[in-house]
């Protein structure tokens, strides 16, 4: 992206809001201006990077996946389960709000 030749005029973001199909006041405008401008600034500044020989990443630290092995563990046994919610629990069983009517 080249170094932008002016800054951003408020005539340009009411155009871009328009065509963002945003409504903006008058009052908005000024700050969305500054704002647009210092984006459009570090745009520039990215832009005038030197990258020659530089990797493309996702990420700018080397990531690996934290993998633990499958181990089978015992769970829990229905009853300490079911203590944890002792308002809720039915004939040995969660009780949940019904979601289907009496037709299906």
């Amino acid at each position: 992206m080249p170094e932008r030749a002016a800054p951003i005029t408020p005539e340009e973001v009411a155009h871009v809001a328009r065509l963002a199909r945003l409504a903006i006041g008058d009052e908005e405008l000024a700050g969305y201006t500054a704002d647009l401008a210092a984006v459009l600034d570090h745009a520039a500044d990215l832009a005038a990077l030197d990258l020659d020989g530089v990797e493309p990443t996702a990420h700018p630290l080397p990531l690996r996946n934290v993998d633990r092995p499958d181990e089978v563990r015992p769970g829990l046994r229905r009853d300490e389960a079911l203590a944890g919610a002792p308002d809720v629990a039915e004939n040995r069983y969660f009780r949940v709000p019904r979601i289907l009517g009496d037709e299906g």
